[in-house]
């Protein structure tokens, strides 16, 4: 009988296995953010080039606006109640009542409003850029787009990244204003304060330098958004597998863009 012989690796060749895997990583996150740098300058061309999809855009807009409207309305509520909920016993605490709804209204321009929303559009907008992109690329629309001279740039990204970037501030502003409204509903549960005080409380500490950076930095939320679904979609795979994959990178990436895209503009708001 035949003796069986066995293989061992060595600690070498291990540490080598590894190393090569990591260098086909690394050469395909560059490859990724190359393709991705390439892909940005091609919409951005075709953005202020000849014969806008106007149509397209309005399509587009109200696409995203109906169907992010009523989940942003039930979430802005629930932020504006939360935080009035959850700040109320330490300002009791400290006899500071009266600066509730000041202080709430304030964190939820700046910050709870803008990235709460960006984060929901990055799950509903993202995910459904990636999904239709991606099932036009599967079933070969996209192909016969360039084969028929027609620009699929031009017809299906641009009004989307467009739509997604001017939209968002509007569903943010839409966000807020439903949050400070049930801030109001927070502060009456164990007070009775009328809304005419209470927007005077809480507007009286609010100045255009809260507002101005917080609606400027959701226009980027709503490019990098539109920029990543579409991108995702558009380069998805050949199988049907591609298309849910396309639709979930979408999301993450989208989502972990915007925390650095606010990191960043939190960061220059404070320089200037």
């Amino acid at each position: 009988m035949k003796e069986k012989t066995y293989y061992v690796e060595s600690h070498s060749q291990r540490v080598g296995k590894v190393i090569s895997r990591k260098k086909n990583n690394i050469e395909i996150f560059l490859q990724d953010v190359g393709n991705a740098t390439k892909f940005v300058f091609k919409v951005v061309k075709n953005t202020f080039g000849k014969d806008f999809e106007f149509n397209q855009f309005l399509k587009q807009c109200f696409a995203i606006g109906n169907q992010s409207l009523a989940l942003i309305a039930v979430t802005g509520v629930i932020i504006g109640l939360v935080l009035t909920i959850q700040s109320r016993p330490v300002l009791v605490n400290f006899g500071a009542v009266s600066m509730l709804p000041g202080m709430v209204t304030i964190s939820i321009i700046r910050e709870m409003g803008p990235v709460i929303t960006a984060l929901i559009c990055a799950g509903k907008i993202g995910s459904s850029m990636g999904a239709e992109i991606g099932s036009m690329r599967v079933t070969e629309q996209i192909d016969a787009m360039e084969v028929s001279s027609t620009n699929p740039i031009k017809f299906l990204i641009v009004p989307r990244v467009l739509a997604a970037t001017f939209m968002l501030p509007i569903l943010t502003l839409f966000a807020d204003a439903l949050a400070i409204f049930g801030c109001w509903v927070g502060v009456n549960i164990k007070g009775d304060v009328s809304f005419i005080l209470f927007i005077s409380q809480a507007f009286s500490n609010v100045q255009f330098s809260d507002l101005f950076p917080a609606v400027i930095k959701t226009f980027f939320f709503g490019a990098v958004i539109g920029f990543v679904g579409c991108y995702k979609g558009f380069n998805a795979g050949r199988g049907t597998e591609s298309v849910g994959i396309a639709a979930n990178s979408a999301v993450v990436m989208a989502s972990l863009l915007v925390i650095i895209v606010d990191l960043i503009a939190v960061q220059i708001t404070d320089i200037l």
